[in-house]
């Protein structure tokens, strides 16, 4: 870092990616800001600049030593910091810049996870610290148990019909204890301790009241006049239930707050759909499929403008999956039950296919690139209205 950027840093203060700490921090208080960085997007640690901003400088010539050390012995997994020293008014200032974590959830010696919230680090909180294992791919949310439920909460007809069309054979032959072993074994329940409990993919696919367990479940659906969010409200609904009666209710929504404009070729009557039937399809089942459901309160909230539809899914895309591999296929599963059993109820038909699908049948209508937007914990999706 140039000493004019540090110079403007240390005066613009403290922020999510900057943190100033004085000569002598103990190395467990500075082993938990390194861990809060690195289970975040990463940021820069300038030790040496005190809570004001004013430059106290390091005496310590084994400073990078220490702060080495720090790294390997009391953050876990190890972290490996650049490090660097920069003269200013002739004191030291040592820079650390921690970069965002490829194997997390950190954590420090004494096990406690720590994320960076705005100027701060706290200790994760258990839906974010289920979220920081979700990124390693070592656990799925969509097959957590969820506390409270049983096998009465789920509509055992349905999944009756479900395993006579694709296993062919008949649940309501077998006894309970064997239709409690195969709902356990295809990840619908779970034994938890002496409880059988429904799983959170049990629930969203086969649950009679999914929401009363998960109120995060559903979609919000608005529909503005004009092209901002503070214009007109035409209308407005709540959509629960199971996720594939989510998909079908939404999309008679949006097909009834659609103009389609017609024209007359020869003897017959052409109408023009302002969004293909399969783009938005397409769009509510990935934002219902690939949301992140341990982030609680928080429903799929859907916009309809006068130009656009944004679909906006709660959770940050997941792994190493980018807005520009999404546009190319790269797909990552972060709810691979939800996946499995809505791809074999045929709403979903290739993973990874979604975007690229969307993309090229939005150019072919000659409407603008579908926006593809990563802000905050949430992901949008925006489809404009084909000319």
């Amino acid at each position: 870092m140039e000493i004019n950027d540090l110079l403007q840093s240390i005066k613009n203060s403290e922020n999510s990616y900057l943190e100033f700490k004085e000569e002598g921090i103990r190395a467990k208080d500075l082993a938990e800001e390194i861990v809060a960085f690195a289970n975040s997007e990463g940021g820069t640690i300038l030790i040496g600049v005190d809570d004001d901003g004013n430059i106290k400088g390091v005496k310590d010539n084994k400073v990078e030593e220490t702060i080495m050390n720090i790294c390997r012995n009391n953050c876990i997994p190890h972290i490996i910091p650049d490090f660097n020293k920069v003269e200013i008014e002739g004191k030291i200032v040592v820079v650390v810049d921690v970069p965002k974590g490829k194997s997390k959830p950190y954590y420090t010696a004494d096990h406690k996870y720590f994320i960076r919230v705005g100027t701060t680090k706290r200790i994760a909180s258990r839906e974010e610290l289920l979220r920081l294992f979700e990124k390693t791919g070592s656990f799925h949310f969509d097959i957590s148990s969820v506390e409270g439920t049983s096998i009465k909460d789920l509509y055992l007809d349905i999944i009756r019909n479900y395993f006579l069309k694709y296993n062919t054979f008949d649940l309501f032959e077998e006894s309970e204890e064997t239709v409690i072993r195969i709902l356990t074994n295809a990840d619908i329940l779970k034994k938890c301790e002496e409880k059988i409990l429904c799983t959170v993919g049990g629930l969203l696919i086969f649950g009679k009241n999914p929401e009363k367990y998960l109120p995060q479940n559903g979609v919000s659906f608005a529909h503005f006049k004009g092209t901002e969010i503070t214009d007109e409200l035409i209308d407005k609904k709540v959509i629960e239930g199971r996720l594939q009666d989510i998909a079908e209710q939404l999309m008679v929504i949006i097909k009834n707050n659609t103009l389609n404009p017609s024209s007359i070729r020869g003897l017959r009557r052409e109408e023009k759909e302002e969004y293909p039937m399969v783009v938005t399809r397409e769009a509510i089942v990935n934002s219902l499929v690939h949301r992140n459901y341990s982030i609680s309160g928080s429903k799929i909230r859907v916009f309809m403008f006068e130009d656009r539809i944004e679909f906006r899914s709660p959770g940050r895309l997941p792994n190493t999956v980018t807005t520009e591999k999404m546009k190319i296929g790269v797909s990552y599963a972060r709810n691979p039950f939800i996946v499995k059993y809505m791809e074999n109820m045929r709403y979903i038909d290739q993973l990874g296919r979604g975007i690229p699908m969307i993309m090229k049948i939005m150019k072919e209508a000659g409407a603008k690139e579908p926006a593809l937007i990563e802000q905050g914990e949430e992901f949008q999706l925006i489809i404009y209205k084909a000319q």
